[in-house]
């Protein structure tokens, strides 16, 4: 049971293990909720889990493009939190853009592995270093969904360089050759994206 916070899967049905403890009535808030969790509380996770569970899995599909994948990494975001809570500290972010940034990372994680498992039946080849990640850049200073409003205000050259960048977790190579581009201006696309969303997130906040 999760009570115990004993390390493992959710169970074959996650949504119905977790959503079938939330509250309907009671008010979401990050704070409130987190303590409860810090406190051994499962509705308070089911709560967490009904508001935020379709925004992980989404993120997280459309990174692997997988949905068994995606459900995994979703069971795993929520393990994490469940059984470390304290990791996550309500001054420095909200509790969406945190949970966001660890199913990015999995999921960024398990591309990279997929693709150096298949170069790997291909025989050697040189590994040139991934773009920075997005979240890295401009995620920890807010939420994703703010992120998101952000990107699809980008120019088209600039959300497609970005999109792929981020939800796709290609390489910068991997970004020119998709566009279409010489990889120089897929790197200055991906740089200027960065640049706008980052000011983009700060004129919100003046």
């Amino acid at each position: 049971m999760l009570g115990s916070r004993r390390t493992g899967r959710l169970g074959p049905d996650h949504r119905e293990l977790i959503g079938s403890v939330v509250p309907v009535e009671a008010p979401y808030d990050d704070r409130l909720l987190h303590q409860r969790v810090v406190g051994g509380d499962e509705a308070a996770l089911g709560e967490v889990y009904d508001h935020l569970s379709s925004l992980i899995f989404g993120l997280s599909l459309r990174v692997t493009r997988d949905r068994v994948i995606a459900e995994d990494i979703t069971q795993e975001v929520f393990l994490i939190f469940w059984e470390r809570p304290l990791a996550y500290d309500p001054d420095r972010g909200t509790l969406r853009a945190w949970l966001a940034t660890i199913a990015h990372r999995r999921a960024v994680d398990h591309v990279r592995a997929e693709e150096r498992r298949r170069v790997s039946t291909l025989g050697p080849r040189l590994f040139e270093p991934p773009p920075p990640r997005l979240e890295e850049t401009v995620l920890a200073a807010d939420e994703a969904e703010r992120v998101r409003r952000a990107v699809t205000a980008l120019p088209d050259g600039l959300r497609q360089a970005v999109e792929l960048a981020y939800y796709g977790g290609r390489t910068y190579r991997q970004v020119a050759e998709e566009l279409g581009v010489p990889e120089g201006t897929a790197k200055s696309r991906i740089r200027l994206a960065l640049r706008r969303l980052a000011d983009a997130l700060a004129e919100e906040e003046v």
